[in-house]
């Protein structure tokens, strides 16, 4: 059974058990399945039907085509109404990142397995999707990043909460250089916990049909990882380790000490041939204004819970629109597409603390916050 509304195409698929499970498919391929506001709506209210419908025992999130699971969030509405009102908070910034966290913290506190099947593209909103699914599928195509240094944004989504989770000083790597992880890198850092080949998606639906599903969704759960575990299992055996865990000491060394030693240590790296080349010469021509937000997210450690991740991370969103560098990164990769943003900043150490400051400040009191109270709206 399918209905779409073209944008995402949900569709149940029958089960031997007489459970089914509920498929939705990001369907942009054009835009590299990047969500817009009306995407996340849609997936919110199908997957508040899904989590209280009997039949459904799983729920599967994928992308259409073979390049992109999900691009990121498409912010040229967001774009458009910072122009227009310089220096304000638009009702599209907070409209949109609200309900998109929102969506997020779903997949994070749902009851039932969801699974991600994360090949090709995943950047920005489309980890904030795949990072709170219960079982994260990547492949030997996956291509994941946090790239929103290079458009005045910070890794949000929550990446205030996973980003400080991973090994050393991999997460605040990951924050300023936009790194391109592939599938080990992924499984390294906590990203995915499954690895399966591409070519292995519609034998692990077929397997995934036959399976006994009931309605104890613990019991789910561990059909589901074991499932996993049998498709990948040859797949898993051959990956070899990635990038950041064999250089995982020299990052950490790299990544240390304050944001001016960070910036001067990598400034002198001489990197031609170098697998870091490419990630350090993004980090150096990132906004100034991300970098020292980007440091500081690196720095508020791992004591808040999602819900409150999601409260200062919506504040800081809406504040990068009106205040930082957004307007501008996003001209000149996605608009006027001429590559040379004009940042307000030329260097880290130019950008006035007390924007910083003032950009890491909620526009909104406790009570009067539009995510006050997330986690009640689950019936936590």
């Amino acid at each position: 059974m399918t209905h779409s509304s073209n944008s995402v195409v949900f569709q149940t698929l029958g089960t031997a058990s007489g459970k089914q499970i509920g498929v939705m498919s990001l369907n942009m391929e054009q835009a590299l399945n990047s969500i817009n506001l009306e995407m996340v709506q849609l997936m919110f209210a199908q997957l508040t039907r899904w989590q209280d419908d009997d039949a459904i025992a799983m729920v599967m999130l994928d992308g259409a085509g073979e390049k992109a699971f999900c691009a990121g969030g498409d912010v040229r509405a967001i774009y458009h109404a910072s122009v227009a009102t310089p220096g304000e908070l638009t009702e599209q910034a907070t409209e949109f990142f609200e309900q998109e966290y929102r969506l997020d913290y779903l997949i994070d506190t749902y009851a039932k397995p969801i699974l991600v099947w994360g090949t090709g593209i995943v950047m920005g909103g489309g980890l904030g999707l795949m990072m709170g699914a219960s079982h994260r599928v990547v492949t030997e195509r996956s291509r994941i990043a946090m790239p929103e240094v290079t458009i005045g944004l910070y890794p949000d989504v929550g990446g205030s909460y996973f980003l400080n989770r991973m090994p050393g000083k991999l997460g605040l790597f990951l924050g300023l250089t936009a790194y391109n992880m592939n599938a080990a890198d992924a499984k390294y850092v906590g990203i995915a916990n499954y690895y399966i080949e591409d070519d292995d998606k519609q034998h692990l639906l077929d397997s995934l049909a036959c399976l006994n599903w009931g309605g104890d969704t613990q019991v789910n759960h561990s059909l589901l990882s074991d499932e996993l575990n049998r498709t990948g299992t040859k797949a898993s055996a051959g990956l070899a380790k990635g990038q950041l865990e064999m250089h995982k000491d020299d990052i950490d060394v790299l990544m240390s000490g304050s944001l001016n030693e960070i910036m001067a240590r990598v400034g002198e790296l001489k990197l031609k041939e170098s697998w870091l080349a490419r990630p350090i010469e993004t980090m150096l021509s990132g906004s100034p204004i991300s970098l020292q937000l980007i440091y500081r997210q690196a720095h508020l450690g791992i004591d808040l819970s999602l819900a409150e991740v999601f409260r200062f991370e919506l504040g800081l969103s809406v504040n990068c629109c009106a205040l930082g560098d957004f307007s501008e990164g996003v001209r000149a990769l996605l608009i006027d597409k001429d590559r040379h943003p004009q940042w307000k900043f030329n260097r880290v150490e130019d950008v006035p603390t007390r924007l910083i400051a003032q950009m890491l400040s909620s526009p909104w009191s406790v009570a009067s916050h539009p995510l006050a109270k997330l986690e009640m709206s689950l019936g936590e």
